[in-house]
């Protein structure tokens, strides 16, 4: 699977392509998106949707990972951030590709094992995991492998819990089916 990795910003929005399997992966691409600070908003957001509409044109991913915006103190950054989040989705969803959000604690437990990973312990991880030569820089870059790589593991065990709910939920219907059957004939007298 082939998975677009997004942390959005509006400065910096950083971009990681990693194909995997498993525990094997391996990285594509990496970079940023970067839009002038001066520029005014709607032209910010229109550069780093050409640049991420382009990756997805070129690196043709199965399903776009995006961090989850998070309540902050600095509302003038969410806002930034939520809205380079919208702008990635619609890009996905005009290319029919799926679109995954992970909150900052899934990815880095998925990559450190604690959720309460810095980002230079994020850095060394996804480093070691996708085993490049050299830290992706600048963090949000290593951000959206880390986004990647945390979607690659994480589906699977996701696709089976939703699998299994629907079981469970099959089991149940025919459960109450039954019941309401055998309530119904006590009723009757035994007669169905």
């Amino acid at each position: 699977m082939r998975v677009l990795g997004v942390d959005p910003g509006l400065t910096r929005c950083g971009l990681g392509v990693v194909d995997g399997r498993g525990r094997k992966l391996s990285c594509v691409a990496v970079g940023v998106a970067r839009s002038p600070v001066d520029d005014d908003l709607a032209l910010r957001l229109r550069t780093v949707a050409e640049v991420v509409e382009d990756w997805m044109d070129t690196h043709r991913p199965e399903v776009v990972a995006i961090e989850r915006v998070f309540s902050q103190h600095n509302v003038r950054t969410v806002m930034g951030t939520a809205q380079v989040s919208g702008v990635v989705a619609l890009a996905a969803a005009r290319r029919d590709l799926p679109v995954a959000f992970h909150t900052p604690s899934e990815v880095k437990a998925a990559i450190s094992g604690s959720g309460r990973a810095d980002k230079k312990q994020v850095t060394a991880m996804v480093t070691r995991i996708l085993g490049l030569a050299a830290a992706p820089k600048p963090a949000d870059a290593a951000d959206a492998l880390a986004l990647a790589v945390c979607h690659l593991w994480r589906a699977p065990m996701v696709e089976r819990l939703a699998a299994v709910e629907a079981k469970a939920a099959e089991l149940a219907r025919n459960h109450r089916a039954r019941l309401q059957a055998a309530q119904r004939s006590a009723r009757n007298g035994g007669r169905p």
